[in-house]
């Protein structure tokens, strides 16, 4: 996608912010045209565009029956909804994770995306450390946290300021800590991570899989997760307790390597992989 990648911004008031995201990602600015105007049905090849204004960064497909942009908001909407009526600790993914109110879990989401599991384990007191690799995905969820800490809503901007993306490769991070014990960066004292959660993307088995038109594209971005299977052994090795992994109801075994046990949904499941009891 970064070959062809224009990113547009028609404020000129943005400019320096623009140039900083399009030298990041590699792309083109466009300053001039709309995305009517740089939609060209004569080259496929461009199927979306990065947009870039006042309410931030957004990924947009192109085409006539294109759904709305793909944007990462934890202020409003969805994300916004589930922070104040999703359950709270009784929410099944943080049964799964093991959050513990006496005791903050410091958890590595080696799968972010855009960042809505990490977002609610973070509302729950856990210490969030974000891996994407994707550097499309990573810019929209690094705006989405900025912008999140930054927004009138104090409760909001307090999770969004305790998170921590770093825009990295997830199997390379786990073999450096398994591997040396030390920091992929600074060689300080490696972190420890009490849990370790997995998502990886799985391809959909049919057109006529129940998801929004907005994910499918957002799929189509980012791709399968063909190495997924290796993100296990190392998460297992690097855990201080347990391994999360979100998975659709009827997918196999992540690596085929069966949980200790399973929590599951009406679409999907998380199962558990045990290291150690996490303490009361």
């Amino acid at each position: 996608m970064s070959s062809s990648l224009i990113l547009s911004c028609l404020d000129s008031h943005l400019q320096g912010e623009v140039l900083s995201i399009a030298q990041e990602l590699g792309a083109q600015v466009d300053r001039e045209r709309s995305l009517k105007d740089i939609y060209d049905r004569d080259n496929p090849m461009l199927q979306f565009v990065l947009q870039f204004d006042e309410q931030g960064l957004a990924l947009q497909q192109l085409g006539k029956k294109a759904p709305g942009p793909i944007r990462v908001d934890f202020a409003s909407g969805s994300v916004a909804h589930r922070l104040k009526f999703g359950g709270g600790s009784g929410q099944m993914i943080a049964k799964a994770v093991g959050v513990k109110i006496s005791r903050p879990l410091n958890v590595l989401d080696c799968t972010a995306g855009l960042g809505k599991d990490a977002f609610v384990l973070a509302s729950l007191g856990c210490r969030m450390t974000l891996l994407e690799r994707t550097p499309t995905v990573a810019a929209l969820l690094g705006d989405g946290l900025a912008r999140g800490g930054a927004c009138d809503d104090a409760q909001t901007r307090g999770i969004c300021q305790s998170m921590q993306l770093i825009k990295q490769d997830s199997q390379a991070y786990l073999q450096a800590l398994a591997d040396t014990g030390k920091t992929v960066s600074s060689g300080s004292e490696a972190p420890q991570f009490d849990v370790i959660y997995l998502d990886p993307m799985f391809p959909e088995r049919s057109k006529s899989a129940q998801i929004k038109k907005d994910m499918l594209a957002f799929h189509s971005v980012v791709g399968a997760d063909p190495d997924a299977d290796a993100l296990l052994p190392l998460a297992r090795q690097t855990a201080k307790y347990r391994v999360v992994v979100k998975r659709p109801r009827k997918a196999p075994f992540l690596n085929e390597e069966t949980p200790s046990y399973q929590l599951e949904g009406k679409t999907s499941r998380y199962d558990i992989y045990v290291n150690a009891k996490i303490p009361g």
